[in-house]
C-alpha cells in the first residue's frame, strides 16, 4: 500500500512538471507554470520521504531548513540584472548535490562492491557531470557578475590536451571504480578531475557565450540528477532530470543557432570579454548625437517604432519606462514593437522576462525572425543599450569575430536612435558598425534618464 501511495504521487507530480512548463510558453500563464512546477517538486519530496528506508529525519529538515533561509530571501531579493547569475548559480548548486550524492553512495556501498554494474556506472556519470556542471557554473556566475574577467581565460594550444588529459584521468578514475577498486581515491580522483575540467572548459569562453554557457550546464546538472536517480532507483530524480537535461539541451541548441555557431566551438573557447575603459577609436568614421527633445520629435511623428531592448536597459532598469514611453507613442497612434534577439543580455530569454515584469503586451514582442523583415517599414529603431545583436559586421565583415551570427536588422530603418552610456563595445568587444551609420544618432546616457526625458518631450508635444 505504501509503494502504492508513493507512486500515485510520482504520477501526480510528473503531471504538474508537464503542465507546469506548458504554462511557461507565454507570460501571461508563466507564474501559474511556475506555481504548479513547484508544486509537482513539493509532492515529489513528499513521496521521497514517505519511501520506506528513509534516512535520519533530522538530517533532512536541516537540510529542508538551511536550503529554505538561504533560497527564499535570495531569490527575493535578487536584482533583474542579477537574474543570469543567479540562473548559474543555483544550476551549479543542483550539479554539485548530485556530484556530494554520488560520493556518499560509493562510500555507503563500500565502492559499490554489491551493486549492479549500471548502478555504479549511472553514479559515476552523475558524480563526473554533476562536479563539471558546479564549477563551470561557479566560473560562469563569476564572469557574469564580473568578479573575473569576461574575456576568454586560457593558455592557448595548450587548452585542449589540457581538457583532454582531465577527461581522460576523470573516466580512468571511473573505469577503476567499475572494474572492482575499492580504494577511495579513485573517487576523489573523479570528482577533483572533473571538477578542474569544469573550470577550465568554462574560463576560456568569452562572455558573448555566456548564454550558451549557462543552458548547456543547465543541461548538465539535469542530465547528472537523472542518473543519479537511475543509480537510486528514484523516479523523482530520472523524470526530473531527464525534462531539465532534454529542454536545457534544445535549448542550448537553438541559442547556438542563433548566434551561427556550432556548441562544439563554444565550447572549445568563445569569443567576446568585458569592454576596456574608454571610447572606442572611431578612426576617421563621424558619429552624431542627439538629444531627448530631437529624439521625441522623431518618435512621436513616425508611423511605426521598434524598440531593441539589450543589456543596457537590464542594467538600467529601464524596463517600465520604456514601457510608459511605448504607451504613450501608441495613444498618439503610433505602432510600437519590440525586437528580441535570442542571445539580447546574459541569459536565455533575458529581454522577455524584463519587458514581461513592467506588463508590456506580450502580442507587442517580436522574434528575430518575424521582425527583421518590418525594420525596411519602420521609421524608428529605437536601441537600448544592444550592441552586438544589431552590428552590421555580422553581415558584412568577414574579418569579424561575430561574421556570420543572425543579427537584428536595424540598420535598415529609415532612422535609428541609440541610447548608450558611451561607445564602449558590447559584451563580444567588438566595435558596432551600426553607430557610424549616416541614420543613426546617439543619445547618451542612462538609459531611464534619457526615456524618462523623452516621456517628458513627448508629453509636450
Amino acid at each position: 500500500m505504501s509503494q502504492t501511495v508513493v507512486q500515485s504521487l510520482y504520477i501526480i507530480a510528473f503531471a504538474l512538471f508537464i503542465y507546469g512548463l506548458m504554462g511557461l510558453t507565454g507570460p501571461r500563464t508563466a507564474v501559474r507554470g511556475n506555481w504548479l512546477a513547484a508544486t509537482g517538486m513539493g509532492v515529489a519530496v513528499i513521496a521521497t520521504l514517505i519511501t520506506e528506508g528513509m534516512g535520519n529525519w533530522w538530517l533532512i529538515v536541516l537540510g529542508l531548513a538551511i536550503g529554505t533561509a538561504v533560497g527564499v530571501p535570495a531569490a527575493r531579493k535578487v536584482k533583474m540584472t542579477a537574474m543570469p547569475q543567479m540562473v548559474a548559480l543555483f544550476n551549479g548548486v543542483g550539479g554539485g548535490a548530485v556530484a556530494l550524492i554520488a560520493w556518499v553512495e560509493f562510500r555507503q556501498d563500500h565502492g559499490f562492491e554489491h551493486e549492479p554494474a549500471y548502478v555504479a556506472i549511472a553514479s559515476l556519470f552523475a558524480a563526473l557531470v554533476g562536479s563539471i556542471s558546479f564549477w563551470g557554473s561557479n566560473i560562469a556566475f563569476g564572469k557574469l557578475q564580473e568578479l573575473l574577467p569576461g574575456r576568454p581565460i586560457g593558455i592557448g594550444k595548450l587548452q585542449q590536451p589540457m581538457n583532454l588529459a582531465l577527461l581522460v584521468i576523470a573516466l580512468g578514475c571511473g573505469v577503476a571504480v567499475v572494474a572492482g577498486g575499492r580504494s577511495e581515491w579513485l573517487m576523489i580522483g573523479l570528482l577533483v578531475a572533473s571538477g578542474v575540467l569544469g573550470v577550465t572548459v568554462v574560463l576560456p569562453i568569452g562572455g558573448a557565450d555566456m548564454p550558451v554557457v549557462i543552458s548547456l550546464l543547465n543541461a548538465f546538472t539535469g542530465l547528472s540528477a537523472a542518473a543519479m536517480g537511475l543509480a537510486l532507483d528514484n523516479t523523482a530524480l530520472i523524470v526530473a532530470g531527464m525534462i531539465v537535461g532534454a529542454s536545457g539541451s534544445i535549448l542550448t541548441n537553438l541559442m547556438a543557432k542563433a548566434m551561427n555557431r556550432s556548441i562544439p566551438a563554444i565550447v572549445a573557447g568563445g569569443f567576446g570579454g568585458t569592454a576596456v575603459a574608454g571610447a572606442v577609436d572611431a578612426g576617421d568614421r563621424t558619429v552624431r548625437s542627439t538629444g531627448a527633445a530631437d529624439a521625441a520629435i522623431q518618435l512621436a511623428y513616425a508611423n511605426q517604432v521598434i524598440v531593441v531592448p539589450g543589456y543596457g536597459m537590464a542594467v538600467a532598469q529601464a524596463q517600465h519606462a520604456v514601457r510608459e514611453m511605448a504607451d504613450l507613442l501608441r495613444d498618439k497612434g503610433v505602432e510600437v514593437y519590440y525586437a528580441i534577439h535570442p542571445v539580447a543580455g546574459r541569459m536565455p530569454g533575458h529581454m522577455n522576462v524584463l519587458l514581461a515584469e513592467a506588463d508590456v503586451p506580450y502580442e507587442r514582442l517580436r522574434e528575430m525572425e518575424d521582425i527583421n523583415g518590418e525594420f525596411a517599414r519602420t521609421d524608428v529603431a529605437l536601441v537600448i543599450g544592444a550592441n552586438d545583436v544589431t552590428n552590421p559586421a555580422a553581415d558584412t565583415d568577414p574579418g569579424s569575430p561575430i561574421y556570420g551570427m543572425p543579427i537584428l536588422k536595424v540598420n535598415q530603418a529609415r532612422s535609428v536612435i541609440v541610447l548608450k552610456r558611451s561607445m564602449n563595445p558590447g559584451f563580444a568587444g567588438v566595435d558596432n558598425a551600426l553607430y557610424y551609420d549616416a541614420r543613426t544618432t546617439m543619445l547618451f546616457g542612462d538609459a531611464k534618464s534619457s526615456v524618462g526625458e523623452i516621456t517628458e518631450d513627448l508629453k509636450a508635444l
